[in-house]
Formats: structure tokens, sequence, C-alpha cells
């Protein structure tokens, strides 16, 4: 390879390194600015878990029909809306909570929204 290729591909290298670098800190600024009050958001993040059972799953989900524990996570404006939300996403695909609702604060892996929301959501099944 001569110099000129060399120097080309090294410049190629560090562009593409330098792009990916500043993607993933751009990622990361938003936990950063949170939790130094850069900025700030009305709500609080959660993990929730319910006891239920798997029906008839909308497009985009899968679980074996029957009991599971359902996983979401949350920002929610108080520890008293994480239940509802469980209960009113869980229908919307096909999950109904029959059990117990356990919620924790948790680290979030997404930024908030305007408005309260879940994402992440994951069934283990269990007898």
């Amino acid at each position: 390879m001569n110099i000129p290729n060399f120097f080309a591909l090294i410049t190629l290298m560090f562009i593409a390194t330098s792009v990916q670098g500043q993607s993933m800190s751009d990622d990361s600024d938003w936990k950063l600015k949170l939790r130094y009050g850069k900025e700030t958001t009305p709500y609080t993040h959660y993990t929730v878990l319910a006891e239920g059972v798997c029906g008839e799953m909308a497009e985009g989900f899968s679980c074996p029909k029957g009991n599971a524990i359902m996983g979401i996570k949350v920002w929610a404006t108080d520890i008293d809306e994480p239940p509802y939300m469980v209960k009113s996403i869980g229908s919307q695909i096909g999950f109904e909570v029959t059990g117990e609702i356990q919620i924790y604060a948790t680290e979030p892996e997404e930024p908030p929204r305007e408005n309260p929301h879940g994402y992440d959501i994951q069934f283990t099944p269990f007898d």
C-alpha cells in the first residue's frame, strides 16, 4: 500500500471513529444532563414487573399463551401511575394482569419524552 492510500485509510478510520464516538456521547448526554440538573423532567423512571396471563399477542410481541411475567420500563408522573400503565399497555398487546405488580425505581435506558410512556416490554412465561 502506498503512502497516500495509507494516509487516506487512516483519515477515513479517524472520521468514522469520531462520528461513532460523537453519536455515542450524544446518546448518553441526556443521562448526564438529568443527573446533574442541566435538564429536568416531571417524571420518574421505574421498572415494573406484573404477573398475569398472555393471550393472543399483538404483532411485534411474542409469548406462549398462559402464565407470564411482563416486564416494562416506564417514565411515570409518580409511583401510583405504573400499575395503570402496565394494565393499559398490557391489555393492548394481549396480556392481562392477574396478580402482583412490583415497581422499582431504576436508571433509565431511554430519555424521557413529553408524556409518560413505557418501553422495553418483555415477557417471561412460567408454570
